[in-house]
């Protein structure tokens, strides 16, 4: 082989490849999905001609010059991600577009816990005898007639609250994993969640506890329910992926279902820590009146799902990274 003829050959690719990284500027993202794998095939390319030129033309400056190419695009190509780059843009960005990534599984996981919390609150009202059988024993005294939220100590209430919320977080957890069930134990434990809520709220309205009820459901509740919703979410995800796999086999759906899965419980976790802070301030708040225990619920909710709109529905579609390409 010629030296001439093969540089005249493979001149146009070397001179895209260098053009790309120096455009690049050693963040990869900025050239876009169709940049990015139009520098992967680039670069194979240039490494196999490096190859190439070195067993038949060594010590001719070309191998120099090939070698620092090839070095400069290996470092786009394969180096990883600053790690602390990647957790801010994680929690940030990725975790709000995967979160709104399938909003019928949100819509989903939402009518399995409030469509069984309406009927188990009407259950309740009209027999709350056969509806307290169905309460934890953890969570009867608030339940009970002539027990009033107000004249429970700060204790009981604190145990009350406390009980609910380690049970919030049971829900969450058996929601993301039970999607391996094929979303059969997801959707179970997001409707019996939905029955204990529903029951709950009118056996304490019942017993003339409305005020205990609010004081449950939006301190805390408000942000931890938001979690369920999407824990359940993710778990229906994850056996939908297993029913209809779609084009892929389903393993391959699976696996990928899954790694969004756990990406989306380790996004969620912090939500959960914040509502578990919010929590153990609970009776502070309480001194304030159930106006500021209302307004902290709804606030720490409304965040949220505020992040969910602005950083997920609204910019999903909008690759901006090497993740985010297929």
């Amino acid at each position: 082989m010629k030296l001439d003829r093969f540089v005249a050959g493979r001149r146009a690719a070397w001179d895209e490849l260098d053009g790309l990284t120096r455009q690049a500027r050693r963040k990869p993202e900025r050239l876009g999905p169709d940049g990015i794998r139009r520098l992967g095939a680039l670069y194979r390319s240039a490494a196999a001609d490096l190859a190439l030129a070195r067993g038949s033309f060594p010590g001719d400056p070309l191998v120099t010059r090939l070698e620092g190419l090839v070095g400069r695009a290996r470092h786009l190509v394969y180096d990883a991600p600053d790690r602390r780059g990647s957790l801010v843009r994680f929690l940030a960005r990725d975790y709000w577009r995967l979160v709104a990534e399938k909003p019928y599984a949100l819509l989903a996981a939402f009518v399995l816990v409030f469509g069984p919390a309406l009927l188990g609150a009407l259950w309740a009202r009209q027999d709350p005898g056969a509806a307290a059988t169905l309460v934890p024993e953890q969570f009867r005294p608030a339940t009970e007639p002539g027990h009033p939220w107000t004249s429970m100590s700060p204790g009981e209430q604190a145990a009350f609250t406390s009980e609910v919320f380690t049970n919030n977080i049971k829900v969450t957890l058996v929601a993301f994993a039970g999607g391996i069930t094929f979303g059969l134990l997801t959707g179970l434990a997001l409707i019996y969640n939905g029955v204990l809520l529903g029951v709950i709220g009118g056996l304490m309205s019942g017993s003339g506890n409305t005020v205990g009820f609010i004081d449950l459901v939006t301190a805390h509740g408000v942000l931890e329910l938001s979690c369920i919703l999407v824990g359940g979410a993710a778990g229906l995800r994850l056996g939908w992926a297993l029913v209809d796999p779609g084009r892929l086999t389903r393993s391959a759906s699976a696996t990928r279902e899954a790694r969004k899965a756990v990406q989306i419980a380790l996004g969620t976790a912090p939500w959960l820590v914040l509502a578990g802070l919010i929590e153990g301030n609970r009776a502070r708040l309480a001194e304030s009146g159930v106006g500021v225990v209302i307004a902290v619920g709804l606030l720490a909710g409304g965040l949220y799902w505020g992040l969910v709109i602005w950083r997920g529905w609204l910019r999903t579609g909008q690759p901006t990274s090497p993740a985010d390409t297929p």
